[in-house]
């Protein structure tokens, strides 16, 4: 027997909800309790890291291919065209730190579908990264992952869900 308000377990003869306080009135109803935050959204918010680490990869492959191909040509002092010196390691090095944010966005979006018990702490911390560096998407991503994973509640119902799998 469960609460039609919140879904916590209510006993015969109980006139008040014990979680929610919400009066019980008339029959108690035999319904399963509904499930968390973090158990209805735990499998998009997979979805999307892995989503959006796809499109990471492409622009970190794309922007190394750019700078390695079309930036390969050195300025030179006596030279008037071309592009600086310092442009090429500075694009490859932005191109290989963004795959690594990617290939921790994969790993992210796994560990989030399969349930593992590091992948929240992880996806908090990409979801902050991402909060600043990506915008407009990353930002909004990086605010649904917090408000999916950040609070107290939901760091107990994800453990419930880590063992569940688990046994």
């Amino acid at each position: 027997m469960f609460c039609d308000g919140c879904g916590t377990v209510v006993h015969p003869g109980q006139a008040f909800c014990s979680k929610c306080g919400k009066e019980i009135v008339g029959p108690i109803s035999f319904m399963q309790p509904r499930p968390g935050r973090v158990q209805e959204h735990i499998r998009f918010l997979g979805l999307l890291w892995l989503a959006f680490s796809a499109f990471n990869t492409i622009g970190g492959a794309v922007l190394y291919v750019v700078a390695n191909t079309l930036l390969v040509h050195r300025y030179t002092p006596g030279q008037e065209s071309g592009p600086p010196g310092f442009l090429t390691p500075l694009l490859s090095t932005v191109a290989v730190l963004l795959l690594a944010k990617a290939a921790l966005g994969f790993l992210a979006g796994w560990g989030l579908l399969q349930r593992e018990q590091w992948a929240r702490v992880l996806t908090l911390v990409l979801g902050f990264v991402s909060l600043f560096t990506n915008i407009p998407f990353g930002t909004a991503l990086g605010i649904y992952t917090m408000w999916v994973l950040l609070p107290a509640d939901s760091e107990r119902e994800y453990e419930t869900l880590v063992e569940a799998r688990a046994a």
